[in-house]
């Protein structure tokens, strides 16, 4: 990518896409094209459309997406699913209308089945069944996967899929009804801390996911862009640490570092989700890619962040 070159960033304001912009503005990429979802509703295929006739990106990474955790994913399904594969439909589908020379959408590890043998590879897709609390995500990040691919196929586009492991970092989302694991741990443990309380949590802890942190994503999405083409990831390619760790020993290591001193305890009725989902990251270390920032470095630095905007907040 050259550094003026028209780079558009759907969804800059979320987690994923804010780090893409931080980092290529840090790399001196002068020319973004941002829209908020207020300027550009990209669920509507006349709007994208024009707006891609119109701005002509070069490249386009494609972050936006409906995103939550457990609780949200199973209550908002529709939404889900229609939001999710609706935007993935008019961003591709324009991109390749518009000539963009190559784009790179964000998926999910949620993708693969249940009970996918460990650490899961990229030939496991659709091999099983999906998690039934987040399918509605999962299908829709599926069909962008295939979207990607059969354009490719049909058209001689040159549209890469990523799919990365559970993220987190600055600009993440908070609210325990609608955040992924981590923040959401994070924010119950901070206000048990506050007010002096214990904690529960959902499920028995037992279940053990892969956190990679957000800015290291963003290098790895970057350094794809700049080096490599479909041909070279294939129909996706997993974007991820390599190792994992339990939601039980990662509330520990949240308690450390907040500096909570009261009880955890588990609520057995909630679910659990699926058991385990480490990421087979082989193919990306042949590129000549890896994570950098450790699950406590990371987790010290959004949660420093964290309070930092608590603290402006409660000054306002």
């Amino acid at each position: 990518m050259e550094k003026n070159e028209k780079i558009f960033i759907a969804g800059h304001r979320g987690l994923t896409g804010s780090a893409i912009m931080r980092k290529l503005k840090n790399l001196g990429y002068n020319n973004l094209i941002v829209r908020t979802r207020e300027e550009l509703d990209l669920r509507c295929q006349a709007e994208v459309e024009d707006f891609f006739q119109k701005e002509k990106p070069v490249y386009v990474f494609l972050a936006a997406a409906k995103v939550g955790g457990i609780l949200s994913n199973s209550t908002y399904v529709a939404e889900f699913i229609y939001d999710n594969i609706i935007i993935a439909t008019n961003v591709i589908h324009a991109s390749y209308k518009a000539g963009v020379k190559k784009l790179l959408n964000l998926g999910s590890s949620c993708i693969y089945p249940k009970f996918a043998p460990q650490p899961l590879k990229e030939d496991s897709l659709l091999t099983g069944k999906l998690e039934p609390t987040n399918e509605p995500y999962a299908i829709a990040k599926i069909a962008a996967i295939k979207l990607c691919r059969y354009y490719n196929e049909q058209y001689g586009t040159n549209f890469i899929s990523g799919m990365p492991a559970n993220l987190y970092g600055i600009n993440d989302n908070f609210d325990v009804t609608n955040s992924h694991v981590l923040p959401a741990l994070i924010h119950k443990i901070h206000e048990a801390k506050h007010h002096g309380t214990d904690v529960t949590l959902w499920g028995d802890g037992s279940p053990k996911r892969e956190f990679l942190y957000v800015d290291d994503l963003a290098d790895a999405l970057i350094f794809i862009m700049q080096n490599f083409s479909f041909k070279d990831t294939g129909e996706f390619i997993n974007i991820g640490t390599g190792t994992d760790i339990t939601i039980r020993d990662l509330a520990g290591l949240i308690g450390s570092i907040v500096g909570f001193n009261g009880t955890i305890h588990w609520d057995t009725s909630k679910p659990n989700g699926t058991p385990r989902k480490l990421l087979d990251i082989s193919s990306l270390k042949k590129l000549g890619w890896q994570s950098s920032t450790s699950l406590k470095q990371g987790i010290r630095k959004v949660y420093n962040w964290y309070t930092s905007i608590l603290q402006k907040s409660n000054n306002i």
